[in-house]
Protein backbone atom coordinates (compact mmCIF):
# COMPACT_ATOMS: atom_id res chain seq x y z
CA UNK A 1 0.00 0.00 0.00
CA UNK A 2 1.19 3.51 -0.61
CA UNK A 3 2.30 5.84 1.84
CA UNK A 4 -0.11 7.99 3.54
CA UNK A 5 2.01 11.68 3.94
CA UNK A 6 -1.51 13.58 5.24
CA UNK A 7 -3.63 12.51 7.92
CA UNK A 8 -6.57 15.74 6.69
CA UNK A 9 -8.86 13.19 6.20
CA UNK A 10 -8.26 10.91 9.65
CA UNK A 11 -11.37 11.31 11.79
CA UNK A 12 -10.19 10.57 15.62
CA UNK A 13 -12.65 9.82 17.65
CA UNK A 14 -13.56 8.29 21.38
CA UNK A 15 -14.51 4.65 20.95
CA UNK A 16 -17.62 3.41 22.35
CA UNK A 17 -18.92 -0.12 23.07
CA UNK A 18 -20.89 -0.19 19.10
CA UNK A 19 -16.61 0.22 17.58
CA UNK A 20 -15.17 -2.42 20.43
CA UNK A 21 -16.00 -5.42 17.33
CA UNK A 22 -13.51 -3.56 15.19
CA UNK A 23 -11.16 -1.34 17.75
CA UNK A 24 -10.64 -4.70 20.50
CA UNK A 25 -9.24 -7.19 17.70
CA UNK A 26 -7.65 -4.74 15.59
CA UNK A 27 -5.32 -3.99 19.33
CA UNK A 28 -5.02 -7.67 19.91
CA UNK A 29 -3.55 -8.32 16.43
CA UNK A 30 -1.36 -5.07 16.90
CA UNK A 31 0.22 -6.61 20.01
CA UNK A 32 0.77 -9.50 18.65
CA UNK A 33 2.85 -7.91 15.86
CA UNK A 34 4.70 -5.62 18.50
CA UNK A 35 5.47 -8.26 20.69
CA UNK A 36 5.71 -11.93 18.94
CA UNK A 37 7.59 -13.30 22.16
CA UNK A 38 4.98 -12.94 24.45
CA UNK A 39 2.39 -16.08 24.52
CA UNK A 40 -0.51 -14.61 22.20
CA UNK A 41 -2.92 -16.75 24.23
CA UNK A 42 -2.09 -14.50 27.20
CA UNK A 43 -4.24 -11.54 26.93
CA UNK A 44 -3.82 -8.87 29.00
CA UNK A 45 -5.78 -7.17 31.87
CA UNK A 46 -6.65 -4.10 29.79
CA UNK A 47 -8.06 -6.20 27.43
CA UNK A 48 -9.68 -8.48 28.97
CA UNK A 49 -11.48 -6.08 30.70
CA UNK A 50 -11.15 -3.34 27.90
CA UNK A 51 -14.87 -1.95 28.48
CA UNK A 52 -14.51 -1.84 31.89
CA UNK A 53 -11.18 0.31 32.26
CA UNK A 54 -11.31 2.38 28.97
CA UNK A 55 -15.04 3.21 28.17
CA UNK A 56 -16.39 2.63 31.93
CA UNK A 57 -13.92 4.11 34.46
CA UNK A 58 -13.91 7.87 35.21
CA UNK A 59 -10.02 8.38 33.93
CA UNK A 60 -10.19 6.00 31.16
CA UNK A 61 -10.62 7.07 27.09
CA UNK A 62 -9.61 5.06 24.40
CA UNK A 63 -9.31 7.07 20.69
CA UNK A 64 -9.40 5.82 17.58
CA UNK A 65 -8.23 7.56 13.99
CA UNK A 66 -10.06 6.21 11.12
CA UNK A 67 -9.75 7.24 7.17
CA UNK A 68 -12.49 8.37 4.99
CA UNK A 69 -13.43 4.83 4.07
CA UNK A 70 -13.55 4.05 7.92
CA UNK A 71 -10.47 1.77 8.05
CA UNK A 72 -9.23 1.95 11.99
CA UNK A 73 -5.75 3.30 10.99
CA UNK A 74 -4.75 4.06 14.70
CA UNK A 75 -5.27 4.10 18.45
CA UNK A 76 -4.61 4.71 21.76
CA UNK A 77 -5.95 4.56 25.44
CA UNK A 78 -4.68 5.72 28.59
CA UNK A 79 -6.56 3.69 32.08
CA UNK A 80 -6.03 4.91 36.10
CA UNK A 81 -2.49 3.97 36.30
CA UNK A 82 -2.60 0.84 39.01
CA UNK A 83 0.66 1.50 40.29
CA UNK A 84 2.40 -1.84 39.57
CA UNK A 85 5.33 -1.06 39.24
CA UNK A 86 6.22 -0.47 43.02
CA UNK A 87 10.20 0.59 42.56
CA UNK A 88 8.77 3.81 40.47
CA UNK A 89 8.51 7.24 42.95
CA UNK A 90 5.48 8.24 41.99
CA UNK A 91 3.69 10.57 44.57
CA UNK A 92 -0.02 11.10 44.78
CA UNK A 93 -0.88 13.13 42.05
CA UNK A 94 -3.89 12.26 39.36
CA UNK A 95 -1.86 9.77 37.16
CA UNK A 96 -3.13 8.08 33.70
CA UNK A 97 -1.05 5.00 31.98
CA UNK A 98 -0.94 6.29 28.83
CA UNK A 99 -1.18 2.46 26.58
CA UNK A 100 -1.81 0.86 23.24
CA UNK A 101 -0.55 3.50 20.81
CA UNK A 102 -0.51 1.84 17.86
CA UNK A 103 -0.37 3.20 14.26
CA UNK A 104 -1.04 1.41 10.73
CA UNK A 105 2.44 0.80 9.20
CA UNK A 106 1.37 3.57 6.08
CA UNK A 107 0.14 5.90 8.34
CA UNK A 108 3.75 6.10 10.46
CA UNK A 109 5.96 8.92 10.26
CA UNK A 110 2.55 11.60 8.76
CA UNK A 111 2.10 13.00 12.18
CA UNK A 112 -1.11 10.66 13.19
CA UNK A 113 0.38 9.39 16.36
CA UNK A 114 1.04 12.91 17.38
CA UNK A 115 -2.46 13.85 16.30
CA UNK A 116 -3.73 11.04 18.63
CA UNK A 117 -1.31 11.90 21.84
CA UNK A 118 -2.70 15.80 21.47
CA UNK A 119 -6.58 14.72 21.91
CA UNK A 120 -5.92 12.22 24.48
CA UNK A 121 -4.03 14.97 26.62
CA UNK A 122 -7.14 17.16 26.12
CA UNK A 123 -9.11 14.26 27.18
CA UNK A 124 -6.56 13.96 30.45
CA UNK A 125 -6.84 17.73 30.92
CA UNK A 126 -10.74 17.79 30.78
CA UNK A 127 -10.65 14.85 33.58
CA UNK A 128 -8.20 16.99 35.91
CA UNK A 129 -5.43 13.75 35.38
CA UNK A 130 -2.10 15.44 36.74
CA UNK A 131 0.41 13.21 35.00
CA UNK A 132 0.73 10.75 32.48
CA UNK A 133 2.59 7.68 32.70
CA UNK A 134 3.68 5.22 30.29
CA UNK A 135 6.51 2.40 29.98
CA UNK A 136 7.95 1.43 26.31
CA UNK A 137 10.91 -0.97 25.27
CA UNK A 138 13.99 -0.24 23.44
CA UNK A 139 13.64 -2.81 20.71
CA UNK A 140 10.32 -0.65 19.83
CA UNK A 141 12.24 1.60 16.84
CA UNK A 142 11.53 5.05 17.44
CA UNK A 143 9.47 4.77 20.34
CA UNK A 144 11.29 6.12 23.37
CA UNK A 145 12.44 9.41 20.59
CA UNK A 146 8.83 10.13 19.74
CA UNK A 147 7.34 10.14 23.75
CA UNK A 148 10.60 12.19 24.64
CA UNK A 149 9.32 14.42 20.97
CA UNK A 150 5.72 14.55 23.42
CA UNK A 151 7.43 16.18 26.37
CA UNK A 152 8.13 12.75 28.30
CA UNK A 153 11.03 12.53 30.51
CA UNK A 154 12.86 9.48 32.07
CA UNK A 155 11.52 8.41 35.08
CA UNK A 156 13.51 4.91 35.29
CA UNK A 157 15.07 1.92 32.81
CA UNK A 158 15.27 -0.89 34.36
CA UNK A 159 14.71 -4.51 33.59
CA UNK A 160 10.88 -5.88 33.89
CA UNK A 161 10.40 -9.50 33.46
CA UNK A 162 13.06 -10.25 31.13
CA UNK A 163 12.58 -7.08 28.90
CA UNK A 164 14.71 -4.02 29.12
CA UNK A 165 11.43 -1.07 30.14
CA UNK A 166 11.74 2.70 29.82
CA UNK A 167 9.20 4.76 32.59
CA UNK A 168 8.49 7.82 31.66
CA UNK A 169 6.03 10.45 33.22
CA UNK A 170 4.69 13.88 31.96
CA UNK A 171 2.92 16.46 34.02
CA UNK A 172 0.45 18.32 32.86
CA UNK A 173 0.29 22.45 33.44
CA UNK A 174 4.05 22.39 33.68
CA UNK A 175 5.31 24.05 31.25
CA UNK A 176 9.23 21.75 30.69
CA UNK A 177 12.19 24.14 29.16
CA UNK A 178 14.99 22.06 30.39
CA UNK A 179 16.08 18.60 29.38
CA UNK A 180 14.58 15.59 32.67
CA UNK A 181 18.01 15.32 34.60
CA UNK A 182 17.68 11.59 34.37
CA UNK A 183 17.59 12.22 30.18
CA UNK A 184 20.85 14.23 30.52
CA UNK A 185 22.25 11.40 32.95
CA UNK A 186 21.16 8.62 30.37
CA UNK A 187 23.11 10.89 27.34
CA UNK A 188 26.19 10.78 29.03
Amino acid sequence: MQRTDSIINIAISTVTVQDLETVLPYVIEFRKQLFPMLDPQKIPRDLLDFKQLYLDEQAGTFLQARDMSGKLVGVIGMLAYDYRFPHLDLDARKTVEVARLFVDPDYRRSGLGTALFRQLTKVAKEKAVERLYLHTHPFLEGAHEFWLKQGFCLKEFCDESGFPTIHMELLLGQSIKLKCSAELELSK
